[in-house]
């Protein structure tokens, strides 16, 4: 970091009196512990934004100040490349200008969305933890091919070629899933006998309990005391 010309300390007071805008990015047991050493040092002119998974709106003003500026937002790891889903909820002061600057803030890095609270740790099991499960799908299709004699590295540019123009079609089309995939599925083709066998091994079904486990995981975080069991999303 300090090579790219920022500024480093190990002291998150100094942090917090540089910056107006605040990440806090740490493992949710140890929240509290960060927010403790900041707490004399936050006023209203700042902006709290928590991105530990479970960790709820009012942990956060509770441990901050009264009247603090809170966020929670939850990314993804595409936001590495510019192409992150993102959604976060404001606190009770957090006023609309400010949700404003932090999307503008985060728009290089992808899709900032204001959602209710309760949506935050759905999206976890769904595009925090889901872009994971995007990933094990790629690799699944790269090996299919794989066995049927395409090499590896083809199979694999590929496979992520197809999630990439897959993704693009829903956003840009904004068409229903089922209606995109039924425009592939000709009478009798190949893609309706490779559906079937999704079926057969409960591929939809499989999903929706991921999402669901990995939601519930997200809302347990948040009610672990400090020093509880580690993060395994």
């Amino acid at each position: 970091f300090q090579e790219a010309g920022m500024r480093t300390t190990r002291d998150n007071r100094e942090v917090v009196q540089a910056c107006k805008v605040v990440f806090i990015a740490t493992k949710p047991p140890v929240v509290k512990a960060a927010l403790a050493g900041i707490r004399g040092e936050v006023t209203g002119d700042h902006l709290i934004v928590s991105i530990a998974a479970g960790i709820t709106i009012a942990t956060l003003e509770k441990a901050l100040p009264v009247g603090a500026h809170v966020v929670r937002l939850m990314p993804n790891t595409a936001c590495q490349v510019g192409e992150g889903a993102m959604v976060f909820a404001r606190g009770r002061s957090t006023t609309p200008e400010e949700a404003l600057l932090l999307q503008e803030l985060l728009s290089h890095c992808g899709m900032c969305l204001e959602v209710p609270e309760p949506y935050i740790d759905i999206h976890t099991g769904m595009s925090g933890s889901g872009i994971a499960y995007a990933y094990m799908f790629a690799e699944a299709l790269a090996d299919g091919a794989v066995k049927m004699g395409m090499t590896r590295a083809v199979a694999g540019d590929i496979a992520a070629q197809t999630l990439l123009g897959a993704a693009r079609m829903l956003l840009q089309t904004k068409a229903h899933p089922s209606q995109l995939k039924d425009d592939v599925s000709s009478p009798g083709g190949t893609t309706i006998y490779g559906i079937h066998e999704l079926e057969k091994g409960n591929f939809r079904s499989t999903i929706i309990n991921a999402v669901e486990t990995a939601t519930a995981r997200a809302s347990h975080l948040g009610k672990q005391k400090e020093g509880g069991e580690r993060d395994r999303k």
